[in-house]
């Protein structure tokens, strides 16, 4: 009584009456009421089921009425006539439409077990499938209790004299159905369950003294005692799957449970128990209240009669009572439509309405809080399924409840309970105080294990392992598989590195892949530079090359050769070290040379070492390789003091320099071997630029005058006017340079570049220069006009001649008819005959030869190709008449101006030249004056 008395009560359902639905005319509300005289009942498939009512509660039966009853939710009473006399036991199935029936057709002890198939008729009853006598052996004996099996294979039959007869099959027929007698005791059998676990089938059997349990799916069905006392009619049930399927026995000190093979708990409950049921995880407990009850908000304030009975809902879960009340004679408790349904003798049904999962919530929990039982409102709470909302309120209150109380790793604990509903930062705030880090390292670790973390809390969480130098834990949190990082690895790394935690931070980069946290901490903390080396040895191509851009500098400063080593495999054929593939399976990524240039600041041995290697095995590399180049050897060529070595380096810069890799920098290269006073790299640039008179200039500045004569031999015929610079530089010398005039003179009077007065007048200006040197000159000069001019008369009188030759032919023509004696045609050479054409040049033709092969009426086929040339001639001069800045340009360019303006004013440039090449319509007159301009022409031609 004590346990009883110690568990909390709750109204957790409604009481009420069941009313008769309204009539026709709207009249209704009375309480419903059954005819007196239930012996026997049951519920399922949607209704409730009574057997045997008696009319007036008389000993005589109304034949009136029929046994069974089925009242359905809409408490339309309907019945058939099952038994002659009585109804004695009722069993619906809850998952069929079988009922299952004992009662007597005929008077004595011969009790028929009816098998009724509810939705088949037979002649508007339901169908009887089977009808068996229910008696073990030949005993007549009374029939206690009954069950039957869901899956419709097994019925058990308890009886007054402790047997049990067990039907095996098929209960529905007779054919598929084996019926035997089970367990045979000296004890009334006062309960039966049928027990189902996967495929194993167990039958419990209760008396009034023993308990036992028979395994049904094993041959021989062997047997076990579980307890040495039983219970009464109607006291014992089978729990559902949430008390793991026990079988209740309720004696009158305790109530037991048990499994197949053993006893479970047991529960105080004190008190003659009548009727047992199992309801929706409830066990409801009906029994005798013997003495006055305490006055309480359940019982109401009177007191109770021996004769009234208690209705009992126990949550054995929670251990709380959920209803209690007091009724009348109780005949049964029924469980249909989601609601509890009590029978009382007076026929009058009450239903108990479970209230819903918030309102009980409500109506307990302030009681509850209030007696800081947070425990049982957190059970009550999962066993009603309420949400995760409310359960995490309720774990927050509790866990502020233990929190003020002092007991931080109780409230820690509820806390985390609360991971997912409650915001992190109401817990943090709580326990960032130092003497209960240990609480809130717990709390934020199990944040990072649900994934609910953010940068903030990984952040305070490694703080929190620093400051307790707690590196197992450190490393254990930071070591977890890939699939399970449940934290911001970046913001792990940022904090690990600043508490010094220098390995951990390198572990976490390398094992996620943050490349540029790893090489910044090798680096920068550990100074570990050899390592970051390899590191970046070991990456993708595009990060290799990106992190050794970053960090190159540093690399080269601390380990050079090896950065150098790296830096010819990343600009050559890069493959990350460590790469499965073998050589060639892989075609290796290039780097452009040319941007690592930088990392060699202050490195010029390794960048020039870098540079020939570059240039070695990649011919084609990037133009400012060969540059840097240059200019490193130069650089060293001039520095150096050793002459053999300079020597050597001074064959490398030059032989770079004819590579030919500068032909699109030449300029650069230039300035490079200027700066360095390099003279063969000068030159040879200069020569290779076609820039005589820089090379020319550049021996006149160093007086090398021999150098000066070969340059004008070398180059004089590209460019004419290296003899004049030339000349004009030995006539500036005030030394003796007659040798070397002369030398100039001397191809000047071969080539005619320069007019004589011009020379005279260049080396006036020199004081050493006499007439002696030039005398030679100039005598030799004179000499070649005079043979000029005489030739140049001789042709004004040859020409005078033709010219008066011409005149006269010209004058004939006009004057005197012109005869023509030719008597063989110009073409075939054969023998004139009429028709013939005659042309003033001499020539005749056969017509059918002049048709055949000339092209113009006008012209003779035998002169026109000289006649065309001449035209050609004439017309080239007009068109070049007008031509401009061309004479202008001949005329600045050439040596010999007055050449050019004779050539020019000969062809009639200075004059203006009316050429008639065709003959005007309707002008005869004019017609055999063009013919002899055209023949005057024809003539000139062959006399030149």
């Amino acid at each position: 009584m004590a346990a009883y008395l110690q568990w909390r009560r709750f109204v957790f359902f409604d009481r009420e009456t069941v009313k008769e639905p309204p009539g026709p005319d709207g009249a209704g509300g009375k309480p419903f009421a059954l005819p007196p005289g239930i012996a026997v009942c049951d519920s399922g498939r949607g209704s409730l089921v009574f057997g045997d009512i008696l009319h007036g509660g008389g000993r005589r039966r109304c034949r009136a009425l029929w046994p069974i009853w089925f009242l359905p939710r809409s408490l339309q009473l309907s019945s058939f006539q099952a038994y002659k006399l009585r109804v004695t036991h009722l069993y619906q199935l809850k998952q069929h439409s079988i009922l299952v029936s004992v009662g007597e057709d005929e008077e004595g002890i011969n009790p028929l077990v009816k098998v009724w198939n509810l939705e088949k008729r037979d002649g508007g009853n339901p169908l009887c499938t089977r009808i068996f006598p229910a008696i073990p052996g030949n005993k007549p004996t009374v029939v206690s209790c009954l069950t039957v099996h869901e899956n419709l294979n097994f019925m058990a039959i308890g009886f007054a004299d402790g047997s049990v007869v067990l039907t095996k099959g098929d209960i529905t027929r007779d054919r598929h159905s084996k019926t035997q007698i089970l367990h045979e005791g000296s004890y009334p059998v006062t309960g039966l369950a049928f027990r189902q676990s996967g495929k194993t089938t167990h039958l419990f059997v209760v008396t009034t003294e023993n308990i036992q349990s028979y395994m049904l799916s094993v041959k021989d069905y062997p047997h076990l005692e579980l307890d040495t006392h039983g219970c009464g009619l109607r006291c014992s049930s089978l729990s559902d799957p949430s008390q793991d399927l026990q079988f209740i026995v309720a004696g009158n000190e305790c109530v037991y449970l048990y499994q197949p093979d053993e006893r479970g708990p047991c529960f105080a409950f004190e008190g003659q128990k009548l009727i047992v049921h199992w309801y929706r995880g409830y066990l409801v407990i009906v029994s005798k209240d013997r003495k006055t009850s305490p006055k309480s908000e359940f019982a109401g304030n009177e007191a109770q009669n021996s004769d009234k009975q208690v209705l009992n809902v126990y949550d054995l879960c929670n251990k709380f009572i959920a209803y209690s009340s007091i009724f009348d004679d109780i005949v049964d408790v029924l469980a249909e439509w989601g609601s509890l349904y009590v029978l009382t003798r007076d026929g009058k049904i009450h239903v108990l309405q479970e209230k819903d999962t918030q309102t009980k919530l409500e109506a307990c929990k302030s009681m509850l809080f209030r007696k800081n039982l947070f425990e049982m409102a957190i059970n009550l709470a999962k066993s009603h399924h309420l949400d995760s909302d409310g359960l995490s309120e309720i774990f927050r209150q509790y866990g502020d409840h233990l929190y003020n109380k002092g007991n931080h790793d109780g409230a820690i604990q509820q806390y985390i309970r609360t991971i997912g509903k409650l915001e992190p930062s109401y817990v943090i705030r709580k326990f960032l105080d130092a003497q209960r880090i240990h609480n809130l390292t717990a709390y934020l670790q199990t944040l990072h294990l649900q994934s609910l973390a953010n940068a903030d809390h990984t952040t305070l969480l490694l703080n929190c392992y620093t400051k307790l130098k707690d590196s197992s834990k450190l490393e254990e949190f930071i070591k977890t598989s890939e699939s399970e990082v449940r934290f911001d690895v970046e913001t792990a790394i940022k904090v690990l590195r600043q508490a010094g935690y220098y390995s951990h931070a390198v572990y976490l980069a390398e094992k996620h892949a943050h490349h540029e946290w790893y090489l910044k901490i090798q680096l920068e903390d550990i100074k570990n530079y050899q390592e970051a080396l390899r590191y970046i040895g070991k990456l993708p191509f595009d990060q290799a090359e990106s992190n050794m851009k970053r960090y190159g500098k540093i690399l080269m400063h601390h380990v050079p050769n090896e950065t150098t080593e790296l830096l010819k495999i990343l600009c050559t054929d890069y493959q990350p070290a460590g790469d499965n593939e073998g050589p060639g399976m892989l075609e290796g990524k290039k780097a452009n040379s040319e941007e690592f240039i930088p990392v060699f600041a202050n490195n010029s041995r390794e960048l020039k070492a870098f540079l020939e290697h570059m240039t070695e095995v990649q011919a084609d590399s990037p133009q400012g390789v060969y540059d840097t180049l240059l200019e490193l050897r130069l650089q060293n060529w001039a520095h150096e003091q050793d002459e053999q070595i300079k020597e050597k380096l001074h064959s490398e810069a030059l032989t770079l320099l004819k590579s030919g890799r500068f032909k699109t920098v030449f300029d650069k290269a230039l300035v490079l071997c200027q700066m360095h006073n390099f003279k063969d790299g000068v030159l040879y640039l200069y020569e290779q630029g076609k820039l005589f008179q820089q090379i020319m200039h550049y021996h006149m500045q160093n007086e090398q005058y021999k150098k000066v004569i070969e340059v004008c031999e070398l180059y004089g015929d590209q460019e004419a006017c290296l003899w004049e610079q030339a000349l004009g530089y030995f006539a500036r010398k005030e030394e003796d340079c007659k040798e070397y005039i002369a030398a100039v003179l001397k191809h000047i009077e071969n080539k005619n570049l320069m007019p004589p007065l011009l020379v005279v007048q260049t080396l006036a200006h020199n004081s050493t220069a006499t007439l002696s040197v030039i005398k030679d000159y100039l005598v030799n000069k004179l000499q070649k006009q005079s043979r000029q001019i005489e030739q140049d008369e001789q042709r004004i009188e040859k020409y005078r001649e033709e010219t008066t030759r011409i005149r006269q032919e010209i004058e004939e023509l006009k004057a005197s008819p012109k005869i023509f004696q030719k008597t063989k045609c110009s073409i075939c050479t054969s023998a004139l005959e009429l028709p013939s054409v005659h042309f003033l040049c001499g020539h005749s033709f056969h017509q059918h030869c002049f048709e055949s092969y000339s092209e113009s009426d006008s012209e003779c086929p035998t002169c026109m190709p000289e006649n065309r040339k001449v035209m050609d001639m004439i017309r080239a001069q007009e068109q070049k008449r007008d031509l401009h800045d061309q004479f202008q340009h001949q005329l600045k360019c050439s040596n010999d101006g007055f050449s050019v303006v004779a050539d020019y004013f000969g062809r009639g440039v200075f004059n203006k030249l009316t050429l008639i090449t065709d003959l005007p319509s309707g002008k005869a007159a004019t017609t055999i004056e063009a013919g002899l301009q055209r023949e005057l022409l024809v003539h000139t031609k062959r006399s030149t």
